[in-house]
């Protein structure tokens, strides 16, 4: 799985009715390059649609700014009527990371968006939640305060004066919103009862807000007043949750229904056993959970690890097998089949693009493409496949520890192992596509003009930098491997001795692929023009390539004395 950085877009369009309008600012969306449209919802009432779209970043800026284009030039705020509060044709535009990626990160690229849309279309511009210049601002119902209706005379108001864009009242366009906000996922958890009130108790017990507090504990008690009058509130056990109680006609049974607002303070295992456990002490059983749109990987992979732990067995397994483990723990699959490539964010986009990692081939189809007279993938692509093959034995006999019967105190020094192999051979998987990546760049870089002295430099810049790239993704290669040794080594020692060739095997690929590399790194050295830079880096090439031998010897020797 590709390590681009991914953020999400959700801008919110003030048009709800007109198919045919949604249609055409959501085609510019869809038009764009390395983005991908997850969802469109469209609202009668509010006469308003969200659109979700997902994609890399700078990717994600420039499909916004041609759909809030396509908005503006459609959408007439004059016109509009509707019941959700809004003050623009995009009354907001919010980013979400989603992976690969921070919120500090994503704030400057709300506010590079933000400063877009002022400058390029020249609309007006506020930001708001995480991404606020203005502290006041960050509560979007501040920066919205009397709507459209009240723009033209609050930004006749110093106070009022926009982040980005003209102060001046577009009673076409009117203004918009742009933000950064942590990921929300829509999950809701599924009930062996019909009772829409016994959902909604425990929809209670789990939300944040809770409930209001009664004088006897009974719902429908009095309820407790504070000194100023107001009911006081309860709060639930799970932070950053919002939730509900419903009965589905669909499906026949009731649900609680929630809105995870940060996943990173609160998981989706985390929801789902705790609505687990407030369902059985009120007599009511959990029978599975449902995700309403998309979900990053990284969540599902941390519920897998999550169940693994809670059985004591090693977490150092697949993705594929963490997000099994994860479906069915949580029950993902009871009202329909759980799809990873239609759910999971990341591989949604990776199915929905049309070049294919090298990394995804076929063996038989790597081996071929390799053979071909194209000049990549070549040796570093190889060295990064053999690297990451030696690392998977490794994390195979780690696995295999673990398990081993009579062994069960020692599962999670062995799954720690494996976890550490396994980063090694995703790391490795991935640079078998970024060494022929490095590589094109050169090829790229050579074919730039040189007509002017200008471009002469340009390109020259242009080459050094690629060249160091391609020495940089090898090196790289050579690290990891080196790595994923250490884990083989101790696996030959302390591993299950049914599997010790296999720990020898895996030290003698990783080896290999640290000598490769290192052959990819010097062939480049001579086109670097810091030399001071190159001699750094073939010095501790070199060093590595030395611990690398001397730990394959000593591996061997471990294995050997055991065969």
């Amino acid at each position: 799985m590709s390590n681009l950085p991914l953020i999400e877009c959700v801008p919110n369009f003030s048009e709800g009715n007109d198919l045919a309008i949604i249609r055409q600012i959501t085609d510019q969306i869809e038009a764009s390059e390395g983005v991908k449209l997850l969802d469109v919802d469209p609202g009668k009432a509010t006469n308003r649609t969200v659109v979700t779209f997902v994609g890399t970043p700078d990717e994600v800026l420039d499909a916004a700014v041609r759909a809030v284009a396509k908005a503006s030039e459609l959408i007439d705020m004059s016109k509009h009527r509707g019941e959700h509060p809004r003050f623009g044709a995009t009354d907001v535009c919010p980013l979400v990371p989603v992976a690969n990626i921070t919120m500090e990160e994503t704030v400057e690229y709300a506010r590079k968006l933000a400063k877009r849309l002022g400058e390029e279309l020249g609309l007006t511009i506020y930001c708001y939640e995480n991404a606020a210049l203005v502290q006041e601002r960050r509560n979007l119902a501040v920066v919205r305060a009397g709507e459209y209706e009240a723009l033209a005379e609050r930004l006749q108001r110093a106070e009022c004066k926009p982040d980005f864009g003209p102060a001046a009242f577009n009673a076409r366009s009117g203004a918009t919103a742009v933000g950064a906000r942590d990921f929300l996922v829509a999950y809701n958890v599924n009930l062996n009862t019909t009772s829409t009130r016994r959902a909604n108790a425990i929809a209670f017990d789990v939300r944040e807000k809770g409930r209001v507090k009664t004088e006897d504990g009974k719902a429908w008690g009095k309820p407790v007043l504070d000194e100023k009058g107001a009911k006081v509130w309860e709060p639930g056990s799970l932070k950053c949750v919002k939730g509900i109680g419903w009965f589905i006609e669909e499906y026949g049974v009731a649900q609680i229904s929630m809105n995870l607002t940060n996943i990173n303070v609160t998981a989706v295992h985390v929801a789902y056993d705790e609505c687990y456990t407030k369902a059985e002490a009120r007599g009511v059983r959990v029978t599975g959970s449902e995700l309403v749109g998309l979900i990053p990987l990284k969540a599902m992979l941390d519920a897998g690890r999550y169940f693994l732990r809670k059985q004591e067995r090693s977490l150092g397994v697949s993705d594929r097998e963490l997000i099994k483990i994860a479906v069915k723990s949580m029950g993902l699959d009871e009202l329909y089949p759980f799809k990873p490539e239609e759910k999971i964010i990341e591989y949604a986009i990776a199915a929905d693009r049309s070049a294919k990692r090298l990394a995804d081939m076929t063996v038989e189809g790597f081996v071929h493409e390799t053979a071909s007279e194209s000049k990549a993938p070549g040796g570093g692509s190889i060295s990064s496949a053999m690297g990451a093959m030696g690392a998977a034995l490794g994390t195979m006999v780690a696995n295999l520890s673990s398990h081993k019967r009579g062994w069960d105190d020692r599962w999670e020094e062995f799954s720690d192992w494996a976890e550490k192999g396994k980063a090694a051979h995703d790391e490795l998987l991935r640079l078998i596509d970024e060494d022929t990546d490095a590589f094109n760049k050169i090829m790229t870089a050579f074919r730039l003009p040189d007509g002017t002295e200008a471009e002469k430099t340009a390109k020259n810049q242009a080459i050094q930098d690629a060249t160091k790239e391609a020495i940089e993704v090898p090196f790289r290669v050579m690290q990891r491997s080196l790595d994923c040794m250490e884990v083989c080594k101790v696996m030959a020692e302390q591993g299950n001795p049914a599997s010790v060739s296999d720990a020898g095997v895996g030290a003698l690929a990783a080896r290999s692929a640290v000598m490769g590399a290192f052959l990819n790194v010097r062939i480049n050295a001579g086109d670097v023009e810091d030399k001071a830079w190159m001699k750094d880096v073939l010095s501790r090439g070199q060093q590595i390539q030395e611990q690398a031998i001397a730990l394959e010897r000593e591996i061997l020797e471990s294995v050997n004395r055991k065969l």
